[in-house]
Order: C-alpha cells, then sequence, then structure tokens
C-alpha cells in the first residue's frame, strides 16, 4: 500500500481538508474543515479499506456534553457521533458541571477495537464554546 492510496481515500470523505500521510512515521494528520459533519465511521472505514488500522489519534472535537446512564459524553456537532468522556489522569476536570454546554474537547481517541468505530475520547481539556 502507498501514502497515495491513503491520502486519496481520506480525502474522499467530505469535510476533509488535508491529509498528511507517512508510511515510515505510521502517521496520518487530518486537517477537517470547519462545520464538517465526518464520522468517526467514515474516518475509519477510509483508512481500513486501505489495510491499515486506526491508531490511538490526537483530537479536537466540538459538541455538546450529554449524561447517558449516569457518565459524561460528547455528541460531536455535525453527526450523531457520541464518544464517552475518559478523563486523561485524575487531575483532569469533572466534566458533570458541562451538561449541557457546547465544549470544544481535546484528547485522544483510543484505538478501536477490530471492527469497531472508537466510542470514546480520553480527554485532556475542556473549553465551554462562548455563544457570539
Amino acid at each position: 500500500m502507498c501514502a497515495h492510496a491513503v491520502r486519496v481515500s481520506l480525502k474522499s470523505v467530505s469535510g476533509v481538508d488535508t491529509v498528511d500521510v507517512s508510511l515510515e512515521k505510521g502517521l496520518a494528520v487530518v486537517k477537517m474543515k470547519p462545520g464538517n459533519t465526518a464520522t468517526l465511521k467514515q474516518l475509519n472505514e477510509a483508512i481500513t479499506k486501505n489495510g491499515f488500522t486506526m491508531k490511538d489519534s490526537t483530537a479536537t472535537v466540538a459538541g455538546t456534553v450529554i449524561a447517558t446512564d449516569g457518565k459524561a459524553a460528547l455528541r460531536v456537532s455535525g453527526s450523531n457521533d457520541v464518544l464517552q468522556l475518559v478523563p486523561q489522569s485524575a487531575a483532569t476536570p469533572n466534566v458533570a458541571s458541562m451538561v449541557g454546554k457546547t465544549v470544544v474537547v481535546e484528547g485522544t481517541i483510543p484505538e478501536g477495537m477490530k471492527g469497531k468505530t472508537p466510542d470514546s475520547i480520553r480527554y485532556q481539556s475542556m473549553m465551554e464554546e462562548k455563544s457570539q
């Protein structure tokens, strides 16, 4: 497989702005367009159809904090994706006070189990989006 095939596959996902692939590093850097509606499933499929696996991914994700089964989750803006919010460390702020608020989360989306789309984000920071 070549980097070009992975790049073309990822660029075909609606909402992808730029893609930089390094097979030597095993890394694809994908920048999304503002307001995109791409899903993790679409990105995962674009990678796996070329014989690669979506590994742990550093991500900045916008969405709304919701509570599901007593746990905090992030409903990703522009999609139906829901990511469980898992604190990166004990020092990471609790999100209970953020339920119902629109936020930008920075963290790591862990590698999904074989054949599964990732469903959580280990967040390092979370900032409330201020309405304009």
